[in-house]
């Protein structure tokens, strides 16, 4: 006879503990409601997640876009003074004019550049923050769920020091997803790592 057939025939020949299996059935309906939850929460954080990383790309295409701008107007400025050298004197004062121009139009870009750039990494900034709790919630949602496992095996097995083992993931589940609610700072990087 297996092991594994062996702990079921020990578990139908006990006799049942309700007490058990009620803290069991209480259990599984806190953390699986829980679970729901942090899920519920988890996707909306995904979906702003997708929304910051979309608007970042915008912002930097819009940074590059300037940037060529910048150096298109630069480049302007360059050959106009540079044509000011061998043009006649009549025609000097409009090149010049012409020139004033293109360095100002080089001088507001670089200053739409810098803003943009700022828009940009607060952009980057968002989704990072939000990336801890994204990670907060995946760990929870994972703890909670092996935990629901155990539950379902202890109370099969009856044996109490597995179900103590399922709570103390549950708890750690339940750490995680309210450090997600709640926005905190908790965040095991190396728990991080190794599900990533």
């Amino acid at each position: 006879m297996s092991e594994l057939e062996d702990v079921v025939a020990d578990a139908i020949e006990k006799k049942p503990e309700p007490r058990l299996d009620g803290w069991i059935a209480l259990s599984v309906a806190i953390v699986a409601t829980f679970m729901a939850l942090c899920n519920i929460k988890d996707g909306n954080i995904v979906q702003a997640m997708g929304q910051a990383q979309a608007h970042t790309v915008s912002k930097w295409s819009q940074y590059q876009s300037k940037s060529t701008k910048q150096n298109l107007a630069e480049s302007s400025a360059d050959a106009l003074d540079a044509l000011k050298l061998t043009a006649p004197a009549s025609a000097r004062a409009e090149i010049e004019k012409r020139e004033a121009f293109q360095r100002s139009e080089a001088a507001r870009y670089a200053k739409e550049k810098g803003e943009i750039k700022t828009e940009a990494e607060g952009l980057e900034k968002e989704y990072d923050n939000l990336n801890v709790h994204d990670d907060q919630f995946d760990m929870g949602e994972a703890s909670l769920s092996v935990a629901l496992a155990l539950f379902g095996v202890a109370a099969l097995t009856k044996k109490r020091g597995l179900f103590a083992f399922a709570m103390t993931l549950a708890g750690i589940g339940v750490a995680l997803g309210l450090s997600g609610f709640l926005k905190l700072a908790f965040h095991p990087d190396w728990l991080a790592k190794l599900l990533g």
